[in-house]
């Protein structure tokens, strides 16, 4: 059994979080100049030209990429040999958000109760979700989430006797509905299977694959395809002005779920597609 002392796995999610809000990932970098190529105006090129200029000098600086530093989701693959020792797990990584939204001077935004409204001022609680998985190793993924697109997310409870023509149909008229409340060019995670609650948490999971992999389930892997391409012929464009990148990248997940069900979630999000990790 190996052990790690949660003092760790605070400071990793403190570092992590600083490098997420400042450096754009890479694959969504990437994606971002070669759509330059396929605009046709000069204001879709301009807006796009931008949208990256924002990004060096965020990571130059040492600023937030965006305003909406968002609520952290913290996703843990836990080898199921590890013991945690040294105190609270989820303590430590709300402590590590603390530490790097004082730190970073990155906006506040979580509310103690989603009626009550009053600002926790430490930008925790913190969302996090735990996998077991092999292995005596720990994997953190921290990807600071931003409302303006997470409240463009939908999920859809399909009958199992739908065709997939009917899911893409959903998740395009997601896409026509955000415009341009959630700053695209978009990103987007759909999650298709399990129960009303996994859908969601594949969407949101689906995020942190890199835009550049396709899915290595044939099917899916062409269905993300199909929705980039008809997502992409909307016109909508950067900044919904117009253009022909609407989205940059689709990642679905895909897993069981019941003979009666067929959950489908889109989890929107934005340019600023942020997410950092590390395997400890």
């Amino acid at each position: 059994m190996r052990e790690i002392d949660v003092s760790k796995i605070k400071d990793t999610v403190r570092d992590l979080c600083l490098k997420a809000n400042f450096e754009l990932r890479k694959d969504v970098l990437k994606a971002l100049r070669a759509s330059l190529s396929k605009e046709k105006t000069a204001r879709a090129k301009n807006i796009i030209r931008s949208i990256i200029d924002n990004a060096r000098l965020a990571r130059k600086k040492r600023i937030a990429i965006c305003q909406d530093t968002g609520i952290v989701v913290v996703h843990l693959e836990v080898g199921q040999n590890v013991a945690f020792t040294g105190g609270d797990l989820k303590k430590a990584i709300d402590k590590g958000v603390e530490e790097a939204y004082r730190k970073g001077y990155l906006r506040k935004s979580v509310v103690a109760g989603a009626l009550v409204r009053e600002n926790t001022k430490t930008n925790t609680p913190s969302i996090i979700h735990i996998d077991i998985v092999e292995g005596d190793k720990v994997k953190i993924s921290v990807a600071p989430k931003g409302f303006g697109s997470e409240n463009k997310s939908m999920l859809k409870m399909f009958n199992p006797t739908d065709p997939i023509e009917k899911v893409k149909a959903f998740v395009i008229e997601v896409v026509k509905n955000a415009g341009p409340d959630a700053c695209p060019p978009l990103i987007l995670g759909i999650g298709i299977g399990g129960t009303f609650e996994i859908a969601a948490y594949l969407a949101k999971k689906a995020l942190l694959r890199p835009i550049d992999k396709r899915n290595t389930k044939k099917h899916i892997g062409k269905l993300e395809r199909e929705l980039m391409r008809d997502i992409n012929s909307l016109g909508i464009g950067p900044m919904a002005l117009g253009g022909r990148t609407t989205v940059l990248g689709v990642n679905v997940l895909e897993t069981h779920t019941h003979i009666a069900g067929l959950p489908v979630a889109v989890n929107v999000s934005c340019h600023a597609t942020r997410s950092a990790e590390k395997t400890l």
